[in-house]
């Protein structure tokens, strides 16, 4: 399974990247790599201000193509499937102050 790594510098990009409407959970991935439907991952995750990366596995949930409308970065939703770390709930303490944000996101 390929893995990821994903450093995230500051909480607004996180918040940009994060998908809270899927079950448990997920990630945008700016890529130009091709990725399918279903294709399973693992992304490796180092928050803002973490000293360690948090591990995910996930699914390609959706692709967003290199020239997509609203000017939209190439790359992928990534669902989490196995959160044994519980990132959904790390990423929601840091970015709590920022859900409501009327910033665009990389999301829905």
């Amino acid at each position: 399974m390929e893995e990821i790594p994903l450093d995230f510098l500051d909480i607004k990009e996180l918040n940009r990247a994060f998908m809270p409407f899927l079950k448990q959970g997920g990630l945008f991935v700016r890529t130009a790599r091709q990725y399918k439907i279903g294709q399973s991952l693992a992304l490796s995750v180092t928050l803002p201000d973490a000293l360690e990366t948090v591990s995910v596995t996930g699914k390609v949930a959706w692709i967003t193509p290199h020239g997509a409308q609203n000017n939209s970065p190439a790359g992928i939703g990534v669902a989490f499937i196995d959160d044994k770390s519980q990132l959904r709930d790390k990423i929601e303490k840091l970015i709590s102050g920022l859900q409501n944000s009327p910033e665009a996101t990389y999301t829905l």
